[in-house]
């Protein structure tokens, strides 16, 4: 097996970018989730109640986050982390140090979404701060990450969604990309389902390792067109997803697999690096 795409989404539920190599680092992907959109409550805004958020492209250079979209000339966010007072800002149940990022920002995503950028405003995951992963799966370990939803990596298999897109043809549906699931790493399998029966993925001379820990439910976000934010089908995938029982003791649609770290912090993954599996005991 190889890695066939590797996706960082620097900005929470912003447009990703495919990238040809990155830095393994505990906390995931280097840049992955480093910024993410709140609102006046300081609560995090995502595709599931904006999906207006997947036209805002995002691109890194060596000095800076660069945001564009359509409507209004590109912004560029300095890397160097901002001066002033943090600020505690929640995904799901956590509370997170962040950095606010400049009034210039809240009013570019205004002009750029219209009424539905009003009160949003971009924070930066402050890194003296660490964010600690549940730990009902780490099998008495401990992971953290920053402001993805729950792990610092989601792997997902080319064998996954051939399946699920063959279900979808059977039942008269548009087929769906894998950017609708905004996976981290995309392995090449021919087996469907494959990553639910990994316990890891070991890179093939040993330069990191991942651990497989918790299958990832699906939200409406899978419904979304990551190109255009249209909803073609607000039933799919995910109706087709609770069909196939993919975790069948589970309730809901899943797709993909959370993972942590377990090996090779600082290494480099690749597009191509050839990876191994092992298999949790039935």
């Amino acid at each position: 097996m190889k890695v066939t795409q590797l996706n960082i989404y620097p900005v929470k539920s912003l447009k990703g970018i495919s990238v040809n190599q990155s830095e393994l680092l505990s906390s995931g992907l280097a840049w992955d989730r480093r910024w993410m959109l709140v609102d006046a409550q300081q609560r995090f805004v995502t595709q599931r109640q904006l999906p207006l958020l997947a036209t805002v492209e995002v691109a890194l250079n060596a000095d800076a986050l660069v945001l564009s979209h359509p409507n209004v000339d590109p912004l560029s966010i300095p890397l160097e982390e901002p001066s002033g007072n943090l600020r505690i800002v929640k995904v799901w149940d956590d509370h997170c140090k962040a950095w606010p990022e400049s009034e210039e920002v809240s009013c570019w995503l205004e002009v750029a979404l219209g009424e539905s950028g009003k009160g949003l405003s971009l924070v930066r995951f402050a890194t003296q701060f660490k964010r600690l992963v549940e730990a009902d799966f780490l099998d008495g370990g401990e992971a953290d990450t920053h402001f993805a939803d729950g792990y610092p990596f989601l792997i997902t298999s080319t064998g996954s969604l051939n399946a699920l897109n063959s279900a979808l043809d059977k039942n008269g549906s548009q087929p769906v990309p894998m950017n609708r699931f905004r996976p981290n790493i995309v392995v090449e399998t021919d087996e469907a389902w494959a990553e639910d029966r990994w316990q890891s993925l070991q890179e093939s001379t040993g330069a990191f390792a991942l651990t497989l820990r918790k299958p990832c439910k699906r939200c409406k976000i899978t419904t979304v067109d990551q190109q255009t934010a249209h909803i073609p089908d607000p039933a799919e995938p995910l109706k087709t997803l609770i069909t196939l029982k993919t975790q069948p003791t589970l309730k809901g649609g899943y797709f993909g697999q959370n993972a942590t770290l377990s090996a090779g912090d600082g290494q480099l993954i690749r597009v191509g690096d050839e990876v191994m599996a092992t298999y949790r005991a039935v």
